[in-house]
């Protein structure tokens, strides 16, 4: 069995300002996440770890560089599930938490549930020690100005992942050495969000979805949408039916975008170790490593490759 490790920086019409920015954090996220992969042998600890890097990095919306709601606030969403147990744990509308799928990982561990969202989350968190960090941290001048560009929630979705203002959620997925697979997702949503408002990220099988008997998937794109089809599961729905991994990703983003009008993204992988990073936007940030090589891409239709030996 060949260990894969895949992350994602969110589809949407990035701008050439980030591209640089956005490549070089995926492919950091990747290698550091394969490195933990081989440490630790556990797919679940390989895409905590990538999307805790990926978090810490401003150009992507989550944890650092996220996003402001209607009020100006910052609301967090985040999910991870193990494919081996279908264990899950998800987060939403959390607050000052700077790594969020850290703690939608204790929600998997260290508790009964699969979700906490709002107040209860924070009030766990604390009982967790996972610490708080000031709003300010989490928010960058970019996030700042683009939230006074949009004075409307209609019009951030209407004009989400076409325009060079918006940025979007972070995944990876992860098959291990012994067959296992994992997926995490992250992200801090839409700009000037209504407040409350949860997209597909924390809900499992929309945001992510991950399964021994099948593969894993990590969601990126307008979250009303892959909601609506449940778009990770679906993913995996086309797989169980015989399709690859890249064509089972374009068959569920077509139909998205056929039926509900929704554009996004999705990184796969199954038990065998087969990989795809596919998207219906302008451009999607992503990389993978897999053999000791590392392969990257931003634009459609690119896969660059570049040896780790």
């Amino acid at each position: 069995m060949r260990a894969v490790l895949l992350v994602h920086g969110g589809a949407w019409a990035i701008p050439d300002i980030f591209a640089d920015g956005s490549i070089d954090g995926v492919k950091k996220a990747a290698k550091e996440g394969f490195i933990k992969l081989e440490k630790s042998g556990s797919a679940v600890d390989a895409v905590e770890a990538a999307v805790r890097i990926l978090e810490d990095i401003p150009v992507f919306d989550a944890g650092h560089g996220a996003v402001l709601n209607a009020d100006g606030d910052v609301e967090l969403d985040a999910i991870i599930m193990n494919g081996k147990t279908l264990a899950a744990g998800a987060v939403s509308c959390v607050k000052n938490i700077s790594n969020p799928v850290t703690l939608a990982r204790s929600v998997m561990e260290k508790t009964d549930h699969v979700m906490l969202t709002g107040t209860g989350a924070n009030k766990f968190a604390e009982k967790q020690g996972i610490p708080q960090v000031p709003t300010e941290e989490l928010v960058t001048q970019h996030a700042r100005a683009e939230w006074k560009m949009y004075q409307k929630y209609k019009e951030s979705v209407t004009n989400l992942f076409n325009t060079q203002m918006v940025h979007d959620t972070v995944g990876a997925v992860a098959v291990d050495y012994d067959g296992n697979v994992a997926c995490a997702t992250s992200t801090g949503g839409i700009t000037n969000k209504m407040v409350g408002r949860v997209g597909d990220t924390p809900v499992i099988g929309s945001g992510g979805y991950a399964d021994n008997n099948i593969g894993a998937v990590s969601a990126t794109g307008h979250g009303e949408s892959i909601l609506k089809v449940n778009l990770s599961r679906l993913v995996l729905f086309h797989m169980e039916q015989g399709k690859s991994p890249l064509e089972a990703a374009n068959t569920a983003l077509r139909y998205m975008e056929d039926r509900v009008t929704g554009r996004g993204g999705v990184i796969v992988v199954n038990t065998e170790g087969d990989w795809a990073a596919q998207f219906s936007t302008n451009r999607m940030a992503w990389a993978c490593v897999k053999s000791r090589n590392l392969f990257y891409g931003l634009n459609p239709g690119e896969c660059f490759k570049e040896s780790l030996i």
